[in-house]
């Protein structure tokens, strides 16, 4: 993380790009293409001028260190949107002793410089990627809730640190017997909310990496007709030929602010079909690991496929406008005439809305995060049972060992690789 580094931190295609230098010689190279900096956190209009040619007029804004995104000396140049001129601002700023920048690279310096923890970071990525309303909520107020727990968590833990070390140093104080059992009672009460927080992540899991429902059945049973209307457009090719899909085909949408993969699939048949079968075998595979499995069959004698162990099922049957029949308690639909359909839509939404409700305000979305309350959660646990007042501190050191993981305070350069190298290039 060495020297003066400079990226676009706004999309691409706009009016206006916006572009960071960050480093020590951040002023110092601005001043070469723009003159003299502006006061600071004040923003002025300065021509950039390179070897005596005018790149563009430029917004310029200063951030001295400590006080910026990076903590470093900071710029900003909000430019005019075209490429050319981001390519020749970028070129002059290279000739002046600048690089670009690397994904996340502007983020991992916040974080080495204490203006970021790695909860904060993670929270920022997964803001920037949100593509539903859920998803906002969830980097937003979840990243917030989780913030707020983590810190009332290291307090108590701290508290008990103390208690620990207070009845190893004066073991011959004939401390009352009180004085365990609020130890014992704090860590039990601290264990059981972190392994509450435990229990909600898959929920707020699934939120951020999005559901996958997939669409089932025998050929000819409306599927591809079925995932067109829900998407509300034509992604799949319809056909009265049985057989006609044979490869798994998608599309994503919006349920109830969860994003979720719709996926059509071949029509469950025993067939001699090369190419077919590999579809079947698809589709039954994909099944095994949805979310949800919309089976699927046709009006009037419907026959649903057996569908695959563990997911949920909701049945459907489809086809409702060709056929005067009684649907035996199943949701008939029509995606022609639009039968049965909204009330589809609200039910698959209820479901998406059900998977990803987290039931605490702490949401653990990523893998890391789990994996570190987990190893936070078996330290605890060791400390309830050990009968060793030394061995009792051990594992309270160990707990907190783990927790300042999870914000990064203890850093673990493998760790740090792995959140920001997903960033995009401009944090």
């Amino acid at each position: 993380m060495s020297g003066t580094i400079f990226a676009p931190i706004t999309g691409a295609g706009g009016a206006v790009t916006v572009l960071r230098l960050s480093g020590g010689a951040a002023f110092e190279i601005t001043t070469a293409l723009a003159g003299a900096l502006p006061p600071t956190r004040s923003t002025r209009l300065r021509p950039l001028r390179w070897q005596g040619r005018t790149l563009d007029t430029a917004l310029v804004t200063a951030f001295p260190a400590p006080k910026s995104f990076t903590g470093e000396d900071c710029v900003e140049l909000a430019l005019h949107g075209g490429r050319a001129v981001l390519a020749a601002v970028s070129a002059a700023l290279t000739a002046a002793g600048a690089r670009p920048a690397e994904p996340g690279e502007f983020s991992r310096r916040a974080h080495a410089n204490g203006r970021l923890d790695l909860l904060a970071a993670e929270a920022m990525a997964d803001l920037i990627a949100a593509e539903t309303e859920a998803q906002r909520r969830l980097a937003v107020d979840g990243a917030a809730g989780l913030a707020d727990a983590v810190a009332a968590w290291r307090a108590t833990l701290v508290q008990a640190m103390a208690q620990q070390e207070a009845l190893i140093d004066f073991p011959d104080e004939d401390l009352p017997p009180e004085v365990e059992a609020a130890l014992t009672t704090r860590i039990e009460t601290l264990l059981a909310d972190m392994q509450a927080a435990l229990s909600a992540a898959p929920a707020a899991e699934r939120l951020r990496e999005g559901l996958e429902f997939v669409i089932l059945g025998p050929p000819n049973a409306g599927k591809s007709t079925l995932l067109n209307a829900l998407a509300g457009e034509d992604i799949a090719i319809v056909s009265p030929t049985p057989g006609t899909t044979r490869d798994l085909i998608g599309a994503r949408v919006d349920l109830a602010g969860v994003p979720v993969r719709l996926t059509d699939t071949a029509g469950l048949r025993d067939t001699t079909d090369t190419i077919e079968a590999e579809g079947v075998r698809r589709a039954t595979t994909r099944a095994a690991r949805a979310d949800l499995i919309i089976a699927v069959a046709a009006a009037p004698n419907p026959v649903f496929a057996p569908a695959p162990e563990g997911a949920p099922v909701l049945h459907i049957i489809t086809k409702a406008d060709l056929f005067d029949f009684a649907p035996l308690g199943f949701l008939a639909v029509s995606a022609t005439t639009g039968e049965g359909m909204a009330t589809l839509r609200a039910e698959l939404a209820a479901a998406a809305a059900r998977m990803t409700e987290t039931a605490t305000p702490a949401a653990l979305s990523r893998p890391r995060q789990v994996a570190c309350l987990r190893d936070v959660c078996a330290a605890l646990e060791r400390s309830l049972s050990a009968t060793d007042a030394e061995l009792r501190a051990e594992d309270f050191r160990a707990a907190a060992h783990a927790l300042a993981r999870l914000t990064g305070a203890i850093a673990v350069e493998e760790v740090l690789d792995a959140v920001f190298s997903g960033f995009c290039i401009g944090k």
